[in-house]
């Protein structure tokens, strides 16, 4: 049996109040707490930033993907009214994984995470430490080990 998990809205999509789609509205990304503006993606590759704002669709639509950060999102109409803002949007609600090197003992995270596991066994809390956004393993995962980090 495949291992399976609840596939991400693969666009997002917004509406005024009146319920029709925001064409032209604008989203704005920031670091969490801050209007430091922090860049998202049009995919899942990462190569390619998205304008700040993002310009939305006729359907009032984006690719929005995040990186492993914390942001702020505010939400604008194309004539540039503030609509909402929502912050501490964890950009790593999914799993993210590492690879290992078989000496490599310290691995970057976004901090709250729930729980490691190493080629798809649980990591008991003792096995590791975790400071500043850096996880260090007491004995470095195999060479080739999928290092799974599950945020949720």
């Amino acid at each position: 049996m495949a291992t399976t998990s609840l596939a991400p809205t693969p666009k997002l999509q917004f509406f005024d109040a009146n319920g029709a789609p925001l064409s032209g509205g604008l989203l704005y990304t920031y670091e969490a707490g801050s209007t430091t503006p922090l860049a998202t993606y049009t995919d899942s590759t990462g190569l390619i930033a998205n304008t700040n704002p993002i310009v939305l669709d006729s359907r009032g639509e984006a690719n929005v993907w995040l990186e492993g950060a914390i942001y702020k999102f505010a939400l604008y109409t194309s004539a540039g009214v503030l609509i909402w803002t929502v912050d501490n949007i964890n950009g790593s609600t999914f799993a993210s994984n590492a690879t290992g090197d078989g000496t490599t003992t310290a691995f970057s995270v976004v901090n709250g995470f729930t729980a490691i596991y190493i080629n798809g066994v649980y990591q008991n809390r003792n096995t590791y430490t975790v400071t500043s956004g850096t996880v260090t393993f007491s004995q470095a995962p195999p060479l080739n080990a999928i290092i799974e980090v599950v945020y949720n």
